[in-house]
């Protein structure tokens, strides 16, 4: 499915920024490039740069990517729920207290990146044998209503989104 086969309004526009960042994308594809991609971006940055913050209370490197994975488990969880035909409406996830529940400081770039990479692998095989009813299944997460597909899409541009900001504001 790509991106323009999403039917909005899917999400409130907070999550549509993500998806938008993405262009026109065909999402198995995508979760396949940036399980390559991202990992190499990821490599390139300098050790010593994994516990800069670029301001007062602004979150680390290394929390920004521990946030990436902690967002793409909840995302890809609510996508494997929905696909199955679960109605069960999913709280919402306050990410200040995820981040406040470890320390990625003292992680390794290795240990970051190895989790990245079998997250992703995760996510592609919830995703890899979806029929296009399935990806157009919804359920309600955060008292929103989400497709599957929606949701895989929120994954990529999410993840996006933060590599952007790495770039932007950390290096």
């Amino acid at each position: 499915m790509k991106t323009s086969a999403l039917q909005f309004p899917e999400s409130r526009p907070f999550y549509r920024t993500y998806i938008e960042l993405l262009g026109e994308v065909e999402l198995f594809d995508m979760l396949q490039r940036q399980l390559q991609n991202f990992p190499r971006f990821l490599e390139s940055i300098p050790d010593d740069k994994l516990a800069y913050s670029y301001g007062e209370g602004k979150w680390t490197i290394a929390a920004v990517l521990m946030h990436i994975i902690d967002a793409e488990r909840i995302f890809q969880h609510r996508a494997f729920r929905f696909s199955r035909g679960d109605k069960t409406a999913l709280p919402g996830f306050d990410q200040e207290v995820y981040a406040q529940g470890i320390d990625p400081d003292r992680r390794s770039k290795e240990s970051l990146i190895e989790e990245y990479k079998v997250v992703r692998r995760s996510s592609i095989s919830i995703f890899s044998d979806l029929d296009r009813k399935t990806l157009e299944q919804k359920g309600i997460a955060s008292g929103l209503e989400w497709s599957v597909a929606a949701l895989g899409f929120v994954i990529c541009g999410h993840q996006r989104h933060h590599r952007n900001i790495i770039r932007e504001r950390y290096l």
